[in-house]
């Protein structure tokens, strides 16, 4: 069991030491890796370290999922200026030089269905599947990543926030750190609640499309919701990756992610949970990245 508060102490330091100054990695975009599971090319985008080309060292990953509705995988360099950020804290030493992927959630370019990274309920479309079975050790073979559980990480923000914490839960074996910045966690309330057009384009093909009320509270659902598995999964299960939420006083999930807070608190798995003012947009996840770089980096500086 890693020690929440030793990776939150080392958080603390590393926000002291950060400076402007550092040295250019490379940004990479609409990268793509054939796929067999989904039968198509998955597209994606990387952050590799300055001393990338210059070294023959292995590197640790993180894998970070963008959002939902028009998200897609050039959002966190784009909007987020993520490779900013990241040169700085490597080039001061708060985090170790690090490849940062972030792979197209997307279905397709129409996207009129979400992913939420999960694979449909009638097994159509099996983006999980493809990410562990295929894309995880595609970018660690083809990037020199480490490819151990203790040097793989991964985060994300609203849909990505809510695949990264799922993921950790249901392949304890894979990561060591998990990041959720506003993470789309609903109450089950809130999915009987939503209007028939936004659960369809949301979650229908993961679910059941067409489903009303609590029929929408199915088996998939169930499966899938991270606030289920909290309860449902085996402890050793929660309780293997390292936890970082942080959701905006106003945002649309704040209830979602109290909830899971209050879960993890009440099983009394260690976690840190941050709550700022601000709601679910990209000034809100720009002030958020570096908090959840930083105990991602933490954890791989570990002995």
């Amino acid at each position: 069991m890693i020690s929440i508060r030793r990776a939150a102490a080392a958080l603390v330091l590393m926000f002291a030491t950060t400076t402007a100054s550092a040295q250019d990695g490379r940004v990479e975009e609409h990268l793509t890796m054939p796929s067999q599971v989904l039968g198509k090319d998955v597209r994606y985008s990387l952050y590799l370290p300055p001393d990338f080309d210059t070294s023959k060292r292995a590197y640790p990953v993180i894998f970070l999922l963008h959002g939902g509705g028009s998200g897609e995988d050039t959002d966190w360099f784009r909007f987020g200026k993520i490779d900013v950020l990241l040169d700085d804290l490597i080039e001061s030493g708060a985090m170790p030089p690090t490849i940062v992927v972030t792979p197209d959630g997307r279905r397709d370019e129409a996207n009129r269905n979400n992913t939420y990274y999960m694979n449909d309920a009638d097994g159509a479309f099996r983006w999980e599947d493809m990410f562990v079975q295929e894309f995880v050790p595609f970018i660690e073979t083809t990037y020199r990543g480490i490819g151990t559980r203790d040097a793989r990480g991964i985060a994300g923000l609203s849909m990505g926030g809510y695949g990264a914490l799922a993921y950790s839960i249901r392949h304890p074996e894979m990561f060591v750190g998990a990041s959720a910045l506003s993470a789309a966690f609903r109450t089950d309330a809130q999915i009987v609640g939503l209007d028939q057009a936004g659960y369809d384009r949301r979650y229908g093909k993961a679910w059941g499309m067409g489903l009303v009320g609590e029929d929408r509270l199915n088996e998939p659902y169930r499966r899938y919701s991270v606030l289920d598995m909290v309860e449902d999964m085996p402890i050793e299960n929660v309780e293997a990756t390292a936890f970082y939420l942080d959701c905006g006083a106003e945002d649309e999930f704040f209830d979602g992610n109290a909830l899971l807070h209050q879960k993890l608190r009440d099983k009394e798995v260690e976690h840190v949970f941050m709550i700022r003012p601000g709601g679910h947009d990209w000034d809100y996840w720009r002030t958020g990245a570096e908090g959840a770089l930083l105990f991602l980096g933490s954890l791989f500086q570990q002995d």
